[in-house]
């Protein structure tokens, strides 16, 4: 890049930060949107362990670039446990992950809904009707993207729940299930696991 370019590019950063339409506000809620925007952008140029070690995840985690965790100290999360791109966990009404589960690309996890606020016709920040229930996802999980997770739900251990499933109620443990709204599929166990590893030559 010539110095004339990073030169303009400098000047274009210093007109929009000088200009009277870039304004901020500063309340309690915009400094923490704040700091989270910040830590997004830093993260951005670290690996995806630097980036699960900066949100204060345990040993062997990984997080990928555009994936969010909202409330991060209400998150309780087990070793091992991988976050692909563009997962969103939402911990803010408390959220368990186990050790060694993966959220695919896209996959979304939710403790809270705010769909009251809009039947109420009440959707400021802020608003009574955020209805927040922990959920929990057990250990050696695998949830496929684009699924979604419903606030208050509990996924069993050793679950796999395949991609475009909308699960709304409790999983047992080994267990596969999938569909809109999810259903269980089939048990899984060592004859499953046997016949897997026969068919793809592990």
């Amino acid at each position: 890049m010539s110095d004339a370019v990073k030169e303009g590019i400098i000047r274009l950063a210093q007109a929009l930060w000088a200009s009277d339409d870039l304004s901020f506000v500063d309340t309690e809620r915009t400094q923490a949107l704040r700091e989270d925007i910040l830590r997004k952008l830093l993260a951005l140029a670290m690996t995806d362990d630097e980036r699960a070690a900066m949100l204060g995840l345990p040993h062997g985690c990984r997080v990928r670039e555009s994936a969010k965790i909202i409330s991060p100290d209400s998150l309780v999360c087990g070793e091992h446990v991988w976050v692909g791109e563009n997962v969103v966990l939402d911990a803010s009404g408390g959220l368990i992950v186990g050790s060694h589960t993966t959220f695919a690309v896209g996959a979304l996890v939710w403790s809270h809904s705010s769909s009251l606020s809009n039947i109420m016709m009440d959707n400021r920040s802020g608003n009574p009707w955020i209805v927040r229930k922990p959920t929990k996802i057990g250990s050696g999980c695998y949830i496929g993207g684009p699924s979604s997770i419903y606030p208050g739900v509990t996924i069993g251990n050793q679950v796999i729940v395949l991609p475009m499933t909308v699960v709304t109620e409790d999983v047992p443990d080994n267990v596969m299930i999938g569909g809109s709204p999810a259903k269980v599929l089939r048990t899984i166990n060592d004859e499953w696991i046997a016949n897997y590893r026969l068919q793809n030559g592990l």
